[in-house]
């Protein structure tokens, strides 16, 4: 297998490219990033002797870039993406730059190869919009965005759809619920509430913290994603849900306990606009196809994840460092 993975310095990105490579010695990885912000070369430093990897910096919405970097590839997983939902209601210019173009760019370099590889599309359960106090998303649910962000990634997601119709692409989409453990940019809720925790600062969090989102960490995401790639049903969308769905002021409670922190140290602040509510996905699908389940506990993830926030300063501070240099101001959930 010769994976072109794109946005593999990000986050899952990252985590799914140190998988495959630790547990399929027989594959190869070029991964294509443009090293954004959010996008760190060190995350992936100690595979750049090995042969199996190599990393093209670039966009996805250049198509020489993504031509060079899909040569030989038997199969495409897309986790390229401006994925910050603060940033998107900003300007949300580069979320269609990236998210939508990029999408697009890609699935015609796929297109054009022959043979045509497998494809991966790792959008958001995002894309479903809101849920009242109850209910599930299933794959079935029509997309209603309520976000810049949202939108981007759903309008990626209705591409990949065309281009299966159209061309008989094999492509599937995935949509995952909020992933949460190591390499996470500290700006997304759970490293940002450790790493404020971790420096003395409060944890900002919007409203009440009354918005519920359903909690899957990444080690199980990119196991679900890794299935799919291999036993996916091309033209399917597949929900991956931790079936763990958490109040943001619960998972904060936690994490307070669990760093034996008092809610003092919690600073509500005034709500984003369009915050939606509550997220919740039906798994049925992908745990009837393929067997996947997920495995890690949420309390136990979260230990696991604290653990390595605590291990890795060196990682995260110039991070928050170099933001809050900038002034960007997204310092919530």
């Amino acid at each position: 297998m010769r994976l072109l993975v794109t946005g593999g310095c990000g986050f899952i990105g990252t985590n799914f490219i140190r998988q495959v490579l630790k547990t399929h010695p027989d594959w190869e990885v070029v991964n294509l990033d443009a090293l954004t912000y959010a996008g760190n070369r060190e995350n992936l430093a100690d595979f750049e002797a090995d042969h199996r990897y190599r990393l093209i910096v670039g966009r996805v919405e250049d198509p020489t870039a993504v031509a060079e970097a899909m040569k030989g590839a038997t199969a495409v997983i897309h986790f390229a993406a401006e994925s910050h939902v603060d940033r998107s209601i900003v300007n949300a210019a580069p979320f269609i730059l990236t998210n939508v173009v990029g999408t697009q760019v890609l699935l015609d370099a796929s297109r054009a190869a022959n043979p045509m590889p497998r494809f991966v599309h790792v959008s958001t359960d995002e894309v479903y919009g809101t849920l009242g106090e109850t209910g599930l998303f299933t794959e079935e649910t029509p997309l209603a965005p309520r976000s810049p962000y949202a939108a981007a990634k759903a309008a990626a997601d209705v591409l990949c759809r065309a281009y299966h119709e159209t061309y008989r692409l094999p492509v599937c989409v995935v949509r995952p619920s909020n992933n949460y453990g190591p390499y996470q940019f500290p700006e997304k809720l759970i490293p940002l509430a450790i790493t404020n925790l971790l420096e003395g600062r409060k944890v900002p969090i919007y409203g009440q913290g009354q918005n519920v989102r359903d909690w899957v960490h990444v080690e199980d995401n990119c196991r679900a994603i890794e299935l799919v790639l291999k036993q996916g049903r091309p033209g399917s969308v597949y929900n991956i849900g931790g079936r763990c769905p958490k109040r943001n002021i619960e998972v904060v409670r936690t994490l307070l306990n669990l760093l034996a922190k008092t809610e003092e140290w919690i600073e509500f602040v005034p709500d984003r606009p369009g915050h939606d509510f509550r997220y919740a996905l039906d798994n049925s699908r992908i745990e009837k196809e393929l067997g996947w389940y997920p495995a890690i506990d949420f309390q136990e993830g979260l230990r696991r994840t604290i653990e390595w926030y605590q291990s890795h300063p060196d990682w995260w501070r110039p991070l928050k460092q170099r933001l809050e240099r900038e002034s960007r101001g997204f310092w919530t959930t």
